[in-house]
């Protein structure tokens, strides 16, 4: 093993052989290649790209770093879904029980907000006492027992990954479509499914700004998802106003309750229900009904009592973590909406305290916005826009200033 001379070769355009990549990434999870030396293949990567045939190896590599789930024989089909992250994305928390009511398993591995996406575990853990660390057998347990759990990457659950991010966000190197492919696909494949979906989000509060772009990406992942076994679909979604009417960890999860009870904005709805047909291909009905029945706001309900959540304060979350300061944003004249500019939202939701902009940044779950109106309404002058929930008035005023440069009324 010589890592200069496959760094070098990297810079060169050259390519890796499978063997090389499976050697390094096993050498760099061991503690054997040294930060400096990994920090410069992934800028090599970052600038020459990587194969096809590359990217499955580096990926397979990352997979196989840590453990891998082990499913009994003859259990249900396995299911899980992945967004590329946007603006009050909290479709996983309606999409698992739904798909878990049809006797899927939902074995979902979920990360953290980073930047001005958010994550789910930090809207989880809005829930008094919810855990979402578990063991490879608890999580086996609870998934033999009701269908699915929504938990964090443990410490030997692709450790490679853990590492290499960690380098990538601090050489500028998370762009690379390589890595990106290898980070998600890696994960998906260590939880040993047999279907997944993959919403691709574009637009400005989305990783990938131009619908161009999300189609490359999404036939990286598609690609290394259908190599490995995993029958993989992506769906390509809008991401320039953000998703439902909430963004904030706990205001999402109570706009997700609502959800599940049949109370949902109809965008949140539809996309969870697209994404429910892509990964089963069954009829949108069938889920539907699972809302307006109640059974997936019971399937979510266990998932919470499961993982040690205090179900009764689902009902009134927003109360569990109250915001010090509220004030709604009036119109300040008659017309329609033409933007609403999630990037902006997003930023403004993240500088508020709902997400991070280094890891160690700590979450205040009450901060947020609710009550976001959509593109293309019409509004009279002083009608509310939205809701913003901040810990102080100068974080109030912070949003106050976002929000007015974010919405363009005409």
């Amino acid at each position: 093993m010589h890592v200069p001379h496959w760094i070098e070769r990297k810079r060169e355009g050259g390519e890796l052989k499978p063997e090389e990549i499976r050697v390094l990434i096993g050498q760099f999870t061991a503690g054997h290649v040294p930060d400096y030396q990994m920090a410069a293949m992934a800028m090599a990567i970052f600038f020459r790209g990587m194969t096809e045939t590359e990217t499955a190896a580096l990926t397979a590599a990352m997979r196989d770093s840590g453990r891998v789930f082990k499913w009994p024989a003859g259990t249900p089909p396995k299911v899980d879904k992945h967004s590329t992250g946007g603006i009050g994305d909290k479709v996983s928390l309606v999409l698992a029980p739904l798909l878990a009511c049809e006797n899927f398993w939902v074995p979902m591995v979920s990360g953290r907000g980073l930047g001005i996406t958010g994550g789910t575990l930090d809207k989880l853990e809005s829930i008094p006492g919810f855990n979402v660390h578990l063991s490879g057998e608890a999580a086996l347990r609870q998934i033999e027992k009701i269908g699915l759990f929504m938990a964090g990457q443990t410490a030997d659950f692709c450790p490679a990954d853990k590492k290499l991010y960690a380098l990538r966000d601090v050489t500028g190197t998370v762009p690379s479509q390589a890595l990106i492919i290898a980070s998600i696909m890696s994960k998906k494949l260590a939880e040993s499914l047999d279907r997944l979906v993959l919403d691709v989000k574009f637009g400005s509060g989305a990783f990938m700004k131009t619908r161009e772009e999300a189609e490359a990406l999404a036939a990286g992942l598609s690609a290394a998802g259908n190599g490995n076994g995993v029958r993989t679909t992506a769906l390509l979604t809008p991401m320039d106003e953000p998703l439902g009417q909430t963004v904030g960890n706990a205001l999402e999860v109570a706009e997700s309750v609502e959800t599940l009870q049949n109370r949902g904005p109809a965008d949140l709805v539809e996309l969870t229900l697209e994404l429910c047909v892509a990964v089963t291909d069954l009829p949108r009905e069938i889920f539907r009904r699972h809302l307006e029945s109640g059974a997936a706001w019971d399937k979510f309900l266990k998932l919470v009592e499961e993982q040690q959540g205090d179900a009764r304060a689902l009902e009134n979350l927003a109360a569990f973590h109250p915001a010090p300061e509220v004030a709604t944003i009036p119109a300040p004249n008659d017309g329609v909406i033409r933007r609403i500019d999630a990037k902006a939202i997003g930023l403004a939701s993240v500088l508020l305290g709902a997400g991070r902009m280094v890891a160690a940044d700590t979450i205040d779950f009450a901060v947020g916005f609710s009550g976001i109106r959509k593109t293309g309404e019409p509004v009279t002058k002083g009608e509310p826009l939205l809701a913003i929930h901040a810990r102080d008035t100068a974080g109030l005023a912070m949003a106050r200033q976002a929000v007015e440069r974010a919405i363009v009324i005409e």
